[in-house]
């Protein structure tokens, strides 16, 4: 059974409790890594300035404290995180997505920022990115 690493662990522990929930649920049935839960105003400036975000500091979800947004990627033993693979991304944030409404927590992906069920119309895509619905 797959668990996390003590950085996924930490990077967990500066979110919002709900995300934790499913995340700590959905480690025991895939396997992947906690990236990047709250994000101080360098960091989130400067993945702005590059190109990784569309929102300065404080708009991004990432900037709450604890963070309502977290970056998560799919891991593969042997390989570690295959950046390319796009289809891993979209399979693991839908299963995680399907955790969290069944516990009664909505969150919407970095590939479907319109949550429409559609990648094709989205004119960004981040692929590890969740964020927490209604809150």
């Amino acid at each position: 059974m797959p668990k996390f690493s003590k950085r996924s662990e930490a990077n967990l522990s500066t979110c919002h409790k709900k995300i934790q929930k499913v995340l700590n649920f959905a480690i025991k049935h895939y396997d992947f890594t906690v990236l990047e839960g709250h994000r101080n105003k360098e960091d989130q400036d400067e993945y702005y300035r590059l190109g990784k975000s569309k929102l300065k500091f404080p708009n991004s979800k990432h900037n709450e404290y604890p963070s309502k947004a977290v970056d998560i990627a799919p891991w593969q033993p042997g390989i570690g995180i295959d950046w390319e693979d796009r289809d891993r991304f979209t399979l693991l944030a839908n299963r995680i997505i399907g955790m969290g409404l069944a516990m009664g927590i909505k969150l919407r992906w970095g590939g479907d920022f319109n949550d429409n069920m559609s990648t094709k119309d989205s004119t960004f895509f981040d692929g590890p990115h969740l964020e927490l619905m209604d809150e």
